[in-house]
């Protein structure tokens, strides 16, 4: 399947470049979430019509990504957590309570936006975090897991 990118898709390609991908993930992922559009002749005229807007567009959600990553580097969050004397948790820590208690310090962040290369976390400890606000910007942020008292 033919599509031309409408913004930067991370291990695809940048803005208007046309690729070639399988019919499932363009036609469930690119396409519904406006990331690329079919590379269709009418489409291709359209984009080469209206490229300074996603231009313009694209600039625009790098230059607040890098506002929003100047925020949370540094940024710290501790999350307390049921555990054993041995500091192993009954459960875990994932993206999601990372994501819960960053929203709950003030900055605003998303679920999908937080990396963990080697999964939840299982143990009480300090750890970095890879935080991915677009394609092109990230942040580290640091985790500290507590045993609740």
């Amino acid at each position: 399947m033919k599509l031309i990118l409408l913004q930067k898709v991370t291990n695809l390609g940048g803005l208007g470049d046309l690729v070639d991908v399988k019919p499932g993930y363009g036609r469930n992922f690119l396409v519904p979430q406006g990331k690329a559009v079919p590379a269709t002749e009418s489409n291709v005229a359209e984009f080469e019509a209206k490229r300074a807007e996603y231009e313009a567009k694209a600039s625009a959600l790098h230059a607040g990504a890098e506002a929003r990553a100047a925020k949370f580097e540094g940024a710290s969050v501790t999350i307390g957590a049921h555990a054993s004397t041995e500091g192993k948790l009954y459960g875990s820590v994932g993206p999601r309570d990372i994501a819960e208690a960053f929203t709950a310090a003030g900055l605003e962040l998303n679920k999908s936006e937080v990396i963990l290369g080697e999964g939840a976390f299982r143990n009480v400890g300090e750890f970095d975090v890879i935080v991915k606000l677009h394609a092109d910007v990230e942040a580290t942020v640091k985790v500290i897991v507590q045993a609740d008292a």
